[in-house]
Formats: C-alpha cells, sequence, structure tokens
C-alpha cells in the first residue's frame, strides 16, 4: 500500500497552521502577565492599593493624567499620573493632587503641586481621612480637573 501523497505545500501549511495555533494560545499568557505602562510607586508608603476608578483630566480633546486614590500606611492619597503621549508632546506643565473630603461642608486635603514642571507623577500628602468618605482629585490649576469615584 502506497503512503498518500503529501505536497510541500500541505507541509507548509501545515507548519504555519501548528505557529500560528501556539502564538493564539501563548498570547493570552503573554497579555496577562504584561507589566502596566508605569507603576504607582509611593515614596512615603511602601505599601498602598488602589481604591475606587481611576479618572481622566482630558484637555483640548487629549488625555492629560490619570488620577487615582490609594489607601495605606493608614493614611489615604490622591495621585496623579501625567500620560507619556502627553509628555511626548510638551515640554511642561501645572499639576496638582489632593484627597477630596466628601462631608456636608466638603474639603481638599493633602494638596500637593508642582508648577512648570516635567514630572510624570505626584501623589498628594498623606491624610488621615480613612474613616471618611473621600475621592482622589488631580488637576491642571486653572484648566482641567477630574476626580474618582468616593469611597467610604
Amino acid at each position: 500500500m502506497r503512503a498518500p501523497y503529501i505536497s510541500s505545500m500541505s507541509i507548509l501549511r501545515s507548519k504555519v497552521a501548528q505557529v500560528l495555533l501556539a502564538v493564539l494560545l501563548a498570547a493570552p499568557t503573554s497579555l496577562a502577565i504584561a507589566s502596566p505602562a508605569h507603576a504607582e510607586t509611593n515614596p512615603s508608603c511602601s505599601s498602598v492599593t488602589q481604591i475606587g476608578s481611576t479618572a481622566y483630566v482630558v484637555i483640548g480633546g487629549a488625555t492629560f493624567a490619570s488620577v487615582k486614590q490609594f489607601k495605606g500606611c493608614s493614611k489615604n492619597w490622591g495621585y496623579l499620573f501625567v500620560w507619556q503621549s502627553w509628555r511626548n508632546s510638551h515640554s511642561s506643565w501645572d499639576m496638582c493632587a489632593a484627597v477630596a473630603v466628601e462631608t456636608s461642608d466638603p474639603y481638599l486635603d493633602g494638596i500637593k503641586c508642582f508648577y512648570n514642571t516635567s514630572r510624570a507623577e505626584i501623589w498628594s500628602y498623606g491624610t488621615n481621612t480613612l474613616s471618611l468618605c473621600t475621592r482622589g482629585i488631580g488637576w491642571w490649576p486653572d484648566r482641567a480637573s477630574a476626580k474618582t469615584d468616593v469611597r467610604c
């Protein structure tokens, strides 16, 4: 009995299919372990956890920054990260981060700002507000701002 005829083209297709299958099977794994674009490392507290949503400061249709709220070291922290695309197209900016305390008379706590800077991020000062309802807030003074959802 003769072996079935296998052309070099069908062997090539088979190899391509195997490689494609291997790539497709590996893709979710590599996407799942991909590292973030930036790591939020608080210079005043080595162990922080994001609480609440991420908000976005948009200026003229372009995203300037992400805003987050963190808890750690018995404090709340506001955080603002300037997007790489903004940093690539601008030489300097102003930026502030704080914790907004949502009471019957709301106020900002832990306000920290940098002016005429090219820094990528800013952390507010830590606030003693874990027992209160708060949100992270970040802004470019007199231009635009964004705030996270309220966390109680």
